[in-house]
């Protein structure tokens, strides 16, 4: 037995692991870096947030990927140039957090890293009869394992995707193991760059759980403050809450076939970015709004169609917990213009389920990885929802 393979049935037999879970989103802030200690697996599994931090990306960072980002047209050199770039970057930004919390790399047992999407084209979007779903994330896993000396699983989307899902979301696995609760209904919202959520019932029926893709998140406001304010983002909706809410352009943004599709569905900044804007601005005779209302009206826009997905959740499923989580968890006006629409169901933070909602993303892959490691005992599919059953995350060995 190759000495590689005897380590990975080491780990596998251990209690617990220690596992490193790296997240790079569509917003292009910083790579989310959380230390999970997990042990068991499947739905026995038990997870320690031991530490959480974000590493801010510089400016050099967010400009080499913006030039190939969700683009259709690229400079191929630089694309390949990227992928081992970011793989080793994130590598050494891990270990400069374990350094930080006093964490050697030999006591870490695996890396989750989910690497940087730099394209999403489902079919729904493509078009392309002869073409299946596909996504793209660099950030090569060999360079990071290599980088920081840990075994690393990554690219976690293909498998998804070679199953026949869209690629996305795959926080439904993660959200199955770790909050399903025989105690009641819950939904968890995820509000990143593009906000999803996962309807966890209180049965546990693996058949009954399902994770879509319901629009924007956070991508198009922070697009718009890049472009217009240099800043990454709203910080406390200081600039949408300034302004006032356009009704013919909210309108104008509302008017999208994605929006008709049936859950489950999956888009991104291909679909949902600053043309998408130009061109609803055009349709509603609105292109010298002021900046502000702009903003007033991409919030009320991103909190519309998350609204409208949870009264569709709620119109089959009945009554749920509702735990949210990512960036737009930080949007007060996002989340007040939120709850005004789904006035009955509190709006809770996964805080509340000992999940930092700043970590969660990046404690989800930590949880699929400890799955590909030392799981595959509890089956969870829902196929008819585009949940094949898989294990995922390709390893990548530091020598």
């Amino acid at each position: 037995m190759h000495n590689h393979i005897q380590r990975l049935h080491q780990l596998a037999s251990k209690p617990d692991r220690l596992i490193v879970g790296l997240m790079s989103g569509t917003s292009l802030d910083g790579l989310d870096v959380a230390l999970c200690r997990i042990s068991n697996a499947g739905l026995s599994s038990k997870i320690e947030l031991l530490e959480f931090t974000t590493v801010d990306y510089d400016h050099t960072y967010r400009q080499r990927i913006k030039s190939v980002f969700s683009k259709r047209q690229v400079d191929l050199q630089q694309l390949c140039l990227l992928n081992p770039w970011i793989g080793t970057l994130h590598g050494n930004m891990v270990l400069r957090c374990l350094e930080q919390w006093g964490v050697r790399p030999e006591q870490v047992d695996l890396i989750a890293s989910h690497g940087q999407t730099v394209y999403h084209a489902p079919k729904s979007e493509h078009q392309l009869e002869n073409y299946p779903n596909a996504t793209l994330q660099i950030g090569d896993g060999d360079h990071l394992a290599c980088a920081a000396g840990i075994i690393t699983l990554s690219d976690f989307r293909q498998k998804h995707l070679a199953a026949g899902g869209e690629g996305a979301p795959l926080a439904v696995y993660g959200d199955y193991l770790i909050f399903a609760s025989p105690k009641q209904n819950r939904v968890m919202l995820n509000m990143g760059g593009i906000a999803n959520l996962t309807y966890l019932p209180s049965s546990m029926d693996a058949s009954a759980v399902f994770s879509t893709d319901v629009g924007p998140g956070n991508t198009l406001m922070d697009a718009y403050m890049q472009q217009h304010f240099n800043q990454n983002y709203d910080a406390n909706a200081a600039v949408a809450g300034s302004g006032e809410v356009s009704g013919p352009l909210l309108k104008a943004l509302q008017q999208n076939s994605f929006f008709a599709l049936p859950f489950p569905k999956t888009t991104g900044p291909e679909l949902f970015n600053l043309d998408y804007l130009a061109r609803a601005q055009a349709a509603s005779q609105t292109e010298n709004l002021d900046h502000q209302d702009v903003m007033a009206t991409l919030n009320q826009f991103s909190a519309n169609m998350i609204a409208l997905a949870l009264k569709r959740c709620a119109d089959k499923l009945g009554d749920y917990h509702l735990y949210a989580s990512g960036g737009g968890y930080h949007n007060p006006l996002l989340m007040e213009n939120i709850a005004k629409q789904v006035s009955a169901v509190p709006i809770h933070s996964t805080a509340e389920l000992e999940i930092d909602p700043d970590a969660k993303e990046a404690v989800l892959f930590a949880v699929l990885a400890n799955e590909c490691v030392a799981g595959g005992k509890d089956k969870f599919s829902n196929i008819n929802e585009g949940i094949p059953d898989i294990t995922m995350g390709k390893v990548s060995f530091y020598d």
